[in-house]
């Protein structure tokens, strides 16, 4: 019955991954976007993403990230400039604290290179942060940051070379098992295949409504503020870094692509959404929330705020991802409700989703993002 033997709904970073996975190793694909690949309305923008092996989060997604890591390498090659620019990475905050204790954890089972810094020598090293007394970092030299829009850009160029069709400005309406495999319908019309792949970041809830339950989409603020010393924050001398501090769990970056030290503050102001209602002005509050911390650490890049972005983070309950099948429909693969740390994962995951489509199986190791973990909960 299909005329293609799969569609992905979703053209972000780990949807247009999945597509160019796909069409290399020949199956029918198409991929349909509902705005322009690159766009600003869910989470896969914003010019750079941080990329990092000391994943404090779970020392399990470290061979994860190697992969990464070397699917990013390839991507690139002939492209004048890398998607994949490496600066080290920090993670900073308290000695007993997720962040630090973590990440530690995973260089010292990887046997990750690593240093740890009290907050003297992070000083010292790196001029433009000021961190208090009791912070303790973890500099890892491999991490660094990724460049989402040209990434999706190369990831669905490839795709496309391959063979794929791609929709973009087509709204996917639902995706429905038939037998033998899956009708998806659109504003434009309907579409069958074999298997379908959602990587629709937060608007998953709306096409698998199953996951709505588990599923928190987040609204979160980006700023760039004004530096007073450029060198300072250059990506040849500041690192990208997360920082758990009293005031909270903030990320950052050096200068690139515009003026301006880039800051987030995870769960920003804690204000769940939905993407199609969601606030994009950038508010007097939403400042202030950053401010805080680049006052306090960042002195030298707390000038004028130069720029700002609305973003989305897609929670689950315990912020790891999903990669399993829907259980109502196993003929659909639900992908990506990434919690905010999923965008680096974004060439492995795509090969993962051609494994578990084209062989039913994967080599990569992902029992942490099944649903079952969440069964009775």
């Amino acid at each position: 019955m299909a005329g293609y033997d799969v569609i992905v709904v979703g053209l972000g970073g780990m949807g247009s991954a999945a597509i160019r996975h796909l069409a290399g190793r020949g199956q029918r694909v198409l991929g349909i976007e509902q705005f322009s690949p690159g766009h600003d309305r869910g989470s896969s923008h914003g010019l750079t993403r941080i990329i990092r092996l000391a994943y404090f989060e779970d020392p399990s997604y470290v061979p994860l990230l190697r992969r990464a890591y070397e699917l990013w390498r390839q991507l690139e090659r002939g492209l004048d400039e890398p998607l994949l620019h490496v600066t080290g990475g920090l993670d900073v905050g308290p000695a007993d604290g997720v962040v630090f204790a973590g990440s530690l954890r995973s260089c010292r089972e990887h046997g990750l290179p690593h240093e740890v810094l009290e907050a003297q020598d992070l000083t010292r090293r790196f001029p433009g942060w000021r961190p208090s007394p009791e912070l303790t970092a973890v500099w890892q030299p491999d991490a660094g940051f990724l460049t989402p829009e040209r990434c999706i850009a190369r990831h669905l160029a490839e795709a496309q070379a391959a063979g794929a069709s791609v929709m973009t400005d087509t709204r996917v309406l639902a995706v429905e098992p038939r037998a033998g495999g899956v009708r998806v319908r659109t504003d434009r019309g309907s579409f069958e295949a074999g298997q379908a792949i959602l990587t629709a970041g937060p608007w998953m809830s709306d096409l698998a409504p199953a996951l709505a339950p588990l599923l928190s989409p987040e609204r979160q603020v980006l700023g760039w503020f004004g530096i007073a010393d450029a060198a300072q924050f250059a990506p040849t001398a500041f690192p990208v870094f997360v920082l758990e501090a009293a005031e909270g769990t903030y990320y950052g970056f050096p200068e690139y692509g515009v003026p301006g030290f880039k800051i987030g503050k995870y769960h920003h102001r804690f204000e769940r959404v939905h993407p199609d209602s969601m606030d994009r002005q950038v508010h007097a509050e939403d400042e202030a929330a950053l401010r805080v911390a680049t006052t306090r650490y960042f002195p030298n890049a707390n000038g004028p705020m130069l720029s700002q972005a609305t973003c989305l983070f897609t929670n689950t309950p315990d912020e790891h991802f999903i990669v399993d099948r829907s259980p109502e429909a196993p003929e659909i693969l639900l992908v990506s409700p990434c919690s905010g740390h999923g965008f680096k994962f974004s060439s492995v995951i795509g090969e993962i989703c051609a494994d578990l489509v084209t062989r039913g199986r994967t080599a990569h190791d992902i029992g942490l993002f099944s649903l079952a973990r969440f069964a009775g909960g």
